[in-house]
């Protein structure tokens, strides 16, 4: 088996994301090596779930720093101490500067519940069951400078029950979520799947759709 793709996972609160990550590395079915567990919150129960694994954390305070420029260079720096090859951001409630995606281009992966482009932003589930939406899932993409707007790279989907409330729709995503998450980071960890010029490339082919998995 190849060498094991260094991974900074980055948090601000429970952390259910990472327990999906922990969960897969324990059994086998990801060579990622999760190197490091960053939050901005001392607080997150998240650092406690990296601690009970073995994992190393590190924290900075964004409310210590004067603008969001500043953090983010303290957070380069921090995370460069742990050389990751891979950043994956799992409920980290921080926008970044484009100094921070321009250090990790190509690296920074995050997970969006819906099935992008359609609903970036907030209030995901809500929105599509006002729609009177089919389906609805989540999304896998590559981060670039535009909030949500990333290369795609894989979308868990699943049939809307248009009786189900938006928290019962969350439950089901989140599921889901914490499926494809683990699977693409693995893809981009092996290198199966770059950023290239701006696009996906999935062995070298651009993708112009994401890989649709539905449940």
């Amino acid at each position: 088996m190849a060498q094991a793709c260094k991974t900074a996972i980055l948090i601000s609160g429970s952390g259910s994301n990472l327990q999906a990550f922990i969960d897969a590395v324990d059994k086998g079915a990801i060579n990622l090596e999760l190197c490091v567990v960053f939050s901005n919150n001392p607080d997150a129960y998240g650092l406690q779930r990296a601690k009970k694994a073995g994992i190393p954390t590190a924290c900075v305070q964004h409310g210590d720093f004067p603008d969001r420029e500043s953090f983010d260079a303290a957070v380069i720096a921090e995370l460069d101490r742990f050389n990751p090859e891979l950043v994956i951001l799992a409920g980290f409630m921080r926008i970044l500067t484009r100094e921070f995606v321009a250090h990790f281009r190509g690296k920074i992966l995050n997970i969006h519940p819906a099935l992008l482009p359609s609903y970036p932003g907030l209030n995901t589930h809500q929105r599509v069951l006002d729609a009177g939406d089919e389906w609805h899932g989540s999304t896998v993409h590559f981060v670039t400078e535009e909030l949500d707007a990333g290369p795609r790279i894989l979308q868990g989907r699943i049939a809307v029950v248009p009786e189900e409330s938006a928290k019962e729709l969350e439950a089901r995503v989140q599921a889901v979520e914490h499926q494809i998450y683990c699977v693409a980071a693995d893809w981009v960890g092996s290198g199966k799947v770059q950023l290239r010029d701006g696009k996906s490339c999935s062995e070298g082919r651009v993708m112009l759709n994401p890989i649709v998995n539905k449940y």
